[in-house]
């Protein structure tokens, strides 16, 4: 999420709004993106160990469209596929009052407010209980450049 945040604050200083969208995950974590739009079309930016879940250019029309465009790079270490939903896009501006720009404290507002977030699934559970796992070749490839612990 910090990278989303300071993402987001890059873009509002540079004249975009500060928005984000939480993917969310099952066996695993969530992860949040950056928002912002060009010719009415969706991009993204976001920080992640997994080289797939990266920047987005601004070419899809919908924020679904650009979710499932993180589907394929989004695994746990078991190889399992696990986005299964996305939020609408949030305004950082409603936590303007809490300093989630300049604050030296953690911004715990932020990621509450993303749990509660109205999430869309991208498709039915019917179709998640049967997804394949990642082939290794794939996962070794996302996995290029991680921090290893």
């Amino acid at each position: 999420m910090e990278g989303a945040l300071l993402a987001a604050a890059a873009l509002r200083v540079n004249g975009y709004p500060a928005l984000v969208m939480d993917l969310e995950a099952v066996h695993d974590d969530d992860h949040v993106v950056a928002l912002y739009r060009e010719h009415g079309l969706w991009g993204g930016i976001a920080k992640s160990n997994y080289a797939g879940l990266r920047f987005r250019a601004p070419v899809y029309r919908t924020l679904r469209e650009l979710a499932l465009s993180y589907f394929e790079h989004y695994y746990n270490l078991r190889g399992e596929r696990t986005l299964r939903a996305y939020s609408a896009a949030v305004k950082l501006s409603r936590f303007d009052s809490q300093d989630w720009m300049t604050s030296e404290e953690d911004v715990w507002c932020v990621a509450e407010y993303l749990v509660e977030a109205r999430h869309y699934p991208l498709f039915p559970q019917k179709v998640a209980s049967k997804l394949p796992r990642l082939d290794r070749r794939s996962y070794e490839a996302g996995m290029h450049g991680s921090v290893k612990h």
